[in-house]
């Protein structure tokens, strides 16, 4: 009987899952696994060494060497190519003393000695809207240390996709809450600075508790069903939501 593969301890999920190039091609895209953009993110951005990055992800340091070559050979021949690129799937488990914390403290304000933060969930009648670009309504949640200290809802006025993010930033969202979202708006919200939580379902004041608890339930290769409507839900051409992690 084969040993298990030991899975690789991730410590922080994409803000975006999909990378498109701004000539659209016909090459398919590259895809590389979560534990291959935390070797990249470790290495590349935090500047760890190989010994550190392989701590921090509980493997050996020959595993790190193998998944941070083949995640910069990918890489580049998504650069060179012009491919789109797309971070999914893999043998990772989030690590338990990151995942609660990660991105409330890398996006939450302070007001004196308190941190807040804003999240905004895509709203109809009690439940998280399943369709970001057609929602009307935003249920908009205002925590002061780790606690919802005031809720309201905001009215959409008809927005669509790309204008969403806008309104959400002009609000001061930090989080967003939702179910289906397109390649589009995700950028855009990237674009924005506002962290996604997609795929969601059930009810709002839940997923928001969950949230805050590090508990929710959620979809970080989330895309959207609804295509072929005209509304430029350009990555899912590409394949970006089939495959889930």
């Amino acid at each position: 009987m084969s040993r298990p593969l030991k899975k690789r301890r991730v410590c922080a999920l994409p803000i975006s899952s999909c990378f498109k190039p701004e000539i659209d091609t016909e090459h398919p895209p590259v895809y590389i696994s979560l534990e291959e953009y935390e070797c990249i993110r470790l290495m590349d951005y935090e500047g760890m060494g190989q010994e550190e990055c392989a701590q921090s992800m509980g493997v050996a340091r020959t595993t790190v060497q193998a998944l941070y070559a083949a995640a910069r050979k990918r890489i580049a021949g998504c650069l060179v190519e012009a491919r789109p690129l797309i971070i999914t799937g893999g043998n990772f488990e989030l690590c338990p003393a990151c995942q609660h914390s990660r991105h409330p403290v890398r996006f939450a304000r302070q007001k004196g000695s308190n941190t807040i933060m804003k999240i905004a969930v895509t709203y109809e009648n009690g439940l998280i809207f399943q369709h970001f670009g057609h929602t009307s309504q935003f249920k908009i949640y205002t925590v002061e240390n780790n606690q919802v200290q005031d809720s309201h809802i905001l009215d959409s006025n008809g927005a669509g996709h790309g204008a969403l993010a806008t309104l959400l930033q002009e609000e001061k969202i930090d989080t967003l809450i939702c179910g289906g979202i397109g390649g589009g708006a995700q950028n855009a919200l990237a674009q924005a600075g506002i962290t996604l939580y997609g795929g969601v379902q059930g009810e709002a004041d839940k997923a928001v508790s969950d949230f805050l608890a590090g508990n929710l339930a959620y979809d970080p290769a989330v895309h959207c069903n609804h295509h072929g409507h005209g509304e430029g839900h350009t990555c899912g051409s590409h394949g970006c939501g089939g495959h889930h992690a």
